[in-house]
């Protein structure tokens, strides 16, 4: 299979984006499928999640901006993670004088990523260089949401992103699906879901991540869902996204 490289973004906080690369990417590795986890975000949540360390020797900010290699480090099996370090938080300015920065990742992606078949990239709550670089690497965009009224303005913004990116950068990119998690059966739940399978159809996820405090705890255990409690509606919601995505891209 070709490396499928996915970027997990949504410019609103709070929605999961570093629970659902965390737990996706364990579910992928799970299942067989070797997977890289990308940390692109200065607050370090998907490392420290994975490693309990808020501070690693190296970090993806030593590759965007003194293009050192990929610094990758296993953390379970079939799953590695490239960790971030509260050095991005300067990367927007540090690389602003750099040629050809929106392109950086891809570069250095291009060395390590037939070692792989999935690359799971977490990106910071915004749309600047670090996210666009993340956005040029890949083949596809996940967006995480949750069912709360109003969610199709910001989707709009990221809409516009991946056109200008498809159109001057990196014509493969494209949506690849769209995923609710903290959902429940609440009617408002119901009516964001409706709104958007009218304007995104067969790209919405059937999977729906349900609430569940099980997920909320995980960070702090060092451990994925699936050693945390794996009978929890977190382990068997995220390992169905799973199975879903694989059997998008196997077809």
């Amino acid at each position: 299979m070709k490396t499928k490289v996915i970027t997990i973004a949504n410019h609103k906080g709070g929605v999961g984006k570093t629970t659902s690369t965390a737990t996706l990417g364990a579910a992928l590795a799970l299942m067989g499928s070797r997977v890289l986890l990308i940390d692109l975000d200065a607050q370090q949540n998907l490392s420290f999640t994975l490693t309990q360390n808020e501070d690693p020797d190296q970090s993806v900010y030593d590759t965007l901006v003194n293009d050192a290699p990929l610094p990758i480090v296993g953390v379970g099996k079939n799953l590695d993670l490239v960790p971030a370090s509260l050095d991005l938080a300067r990367a927007e300015i540090d690389m602003a004088t750099k040629i050809a920065r929106e392109g950086i990742l891809k570069v250095a992606l291009e060395e390590i990523k037939d070692n792989y078949d999935y690359i799971l990239i977490d990106c910071p709550p915004s749309l600047g260089i670090v996210t666009t670089n993340a956005l040029v690497a890949s083949d596809q965009l996940y967006i995480p949401l949750t069912a709360e009224a109003l969610p199709l303005k910001g989707l709009t913004m990221l809409d516009d992103v991946v056109r200008e990116i498809r159109k001057r950068v990196n014509p493969n990119l494209r949506l690849g699906g769209v995923f609710f998690t903290r959902y429940n059966n609440r009617n408002l739940n119901k009516e964001v879901v409706r709104m958007i399978r009218e304007r995104y159809g067969d790209l919405v996820f059937e999977t729906k991540i349900r609430e569940n405090i099980a997920l909320a705890e995980m960070p702090l255990s060092g451990k994925s869902i699936f050693d945390y409690d794996a009978k929890s509606n977190g382990a068997v919601d995220y390992l169905a996204l799973a199975k879903e995505v694989a059997e998008r891209n196997n077809r």
